[in-house]
């Protein structure tokens, strides 16, 4: 027979995010100094334990640590992994739901928060050491996100409101470490049909002024018939 429910030892439950933006030095992440033992003075992810009593879902558990240590509102998440065993936090048997989202790290104004003692973003190929297994988070992270680049709308997240086409290429292209060509890509693009032109706007370019686009209005992430 089972033991009654209270007396089973209950884990750490935590989440932990990554938030990717794309700036001018390339594709980064957002990371927190942490304040407070374990770690303390490392950098990590954000993360943080959930509250029973305030979090109604995994969601919002990861939206208010988000906020709260950083600052950062996000309009996308996407649950990335469940990572769980005895040795990833000294303090005990712990269980993280991980996250990740992409934003335009542009529009963005970072805030010192709980138990951070400073948050920065950082380029994702310098990120090192961080604290718990934060990297092998970051690693999953950066797979999943390349992954979903080849055949999503995924990053036009880390563009601003306005963009050119142009500009939206450049971020594919950054992101996947590769040249894309440019008649099938805006091939592509038209086909999903998840960008539209606002009407009357241009941006000088070197030869030609150069139409600008926002996302279509309730837009979601578009899965493409095949790779980008």
């Amino acid at each position: 027979m089972d033991a009654p429910e209270e007396t089973y030892p209950k884990p750490i439950v935590s989440v932990d995010l990554t938030i990717f933006g794309l700036t001018e030095v390339g594709l980064e992440v957002l990371l927190m100094q942490r304040g407070a033992e374990p770690f303390a003075n490392t950098w990590a992810l954000p993360g943080g334990f959930i509250h029973v009593g305030e979090d109604s879902d995994l969601e919002s558990a990861a939206r208010r640590v988000l906020y709260g240590k950083t600052g950062v509102e996000t309009p996308y998440l996407e649950q990335l992994r469940t990572i769980g065993n005895a040795a990833r936090d000294p303090r005990g048997w712990s269980l993280s739901i991980a996250y990740f989202a992409l934003i335009s790290a542009d529009n963005v104004r970072l805030r010192q928060g709980t138990n951070a003692t400073d948050v920065a973003w950082r380029p994702v190929d310098e990120a090192a050491a961080l604290a718990f297994d934060h990297m092998e988070i970051l690693r999953s992270a950066l797979t999943r996100l390349r992954n979903k680049v080849e055949y999503s709308t995924l990053p036009v997240h880390l563009l601003p409101v306005r963009f050119t086409l142009g500009e939206l290429q450049s971020v594919y292209e950054r992101i996947l470490g590769r040249r894309l060509d440019k008649s099938a890509f805006r091939k592509r693009i038209a086909e999903a049909d998840f960008v539209v032109p606002v009407a009357g706007e241009m941006r000088r370019a070197s030869n030609r002024p150069a139409q600008i686009y926002r996302v279509r209005k309730g837009h979601k992430t578009i899965f493409f018939n095949r790779t980008i």
